[in-house]
C-alpha cells in the first residue's frame, strides 16, 4: 500500500526517481513495472503497478462501448495508457504526451494512493490541496452515508 507525499525533480529526458522507500514494494510486486496514464477527473497521471493495473482493465473491460461516458473513460484511461519500467537506478522515464498533459517540467510531487500513485505539477497539486480543504471545511460530512461512521 503507498501513502505519502514526495516532492520530486524530473529531469531534461522527462525521468523521475520513484522514492527510496517504495522501490523495494515495487521490485517485488511488479519487478518495477508501472502503467502510467490520464486521470480523467484532474490535471495529473496515475501510475499503477502492472499487477494493480490488470485490475483496472477488467473493470475497462466490462464497461460499454456504446454508452458515452463509458467509452469516453475507456479512451482516456486505455487510449493513454504506457508502460514505465524502473530502470536499475529506480528512475522512471514519463511519456512526453503525458507529461504535457499534467504540465509536468521539474517539481513535481508524488502522492500515494494505496494501490497506485498520483503524479502531480507541484503547483497543480498546491492548488489542488487548497480546494480540497475549502470543500471538506464547507462540507456536511454526514450528507455522505459512506461517511457517517468514518472517524480519526
Amino acid at each position: 500500500m503507498f501513502s505519502g507525499a514526495t516532492n520530486l525533480q524530473i529531469d531534461a529526458k522527462g525521468r523521475l526517481a520513484m522514492p527510496t522507500r517504495h522501490r523495494p514494494q515495487l521490485q517485488q510486486q511488479c519487478c518495477g513495472r508501472l502503467v502510467c496514464t490520464v486521470d480523467f477527473q484532474s490535471r495529473c497521471l496515475l501510475l499503477y503497478p502492472e499487477d494493480q493495473w490488470q485490475v483496472v482493465a477488467e473493470k475497462l473491460m466490462k464497461l460499454s462501448d456504446t454508452q458515452p461516458i463509458e467509452r469516453a473513460m475507456k479512451r482516456m484511461l486505455l487510449g493513454h495508457a504506457q508502460e514505465c519500467n524502473m530502470d536499475k537506478n529506480g528512475r522512471l522515464l514519463i511519456p512526453a504526451s503525458l507529461r504535457t498533459f499534467a504540465e509536468l517540467d521539474k517539481a513535481a510531487v508524488l502522492i500515494g494512493q494505496l494501490n497506485k500513485f498520483e503524479l502531480w505539477n507541484e503547483a497543480l497539486w498546491q492548488q489542488q490541496l487548497d480546494d480540497s480543504m475549502q470543500a471538506l471545511q464547507s462540507a456536511d460530512l454526514s450528507d455522505s452515508q459512506r461517511l457517517q461512521d468514518f472517524s480519526l
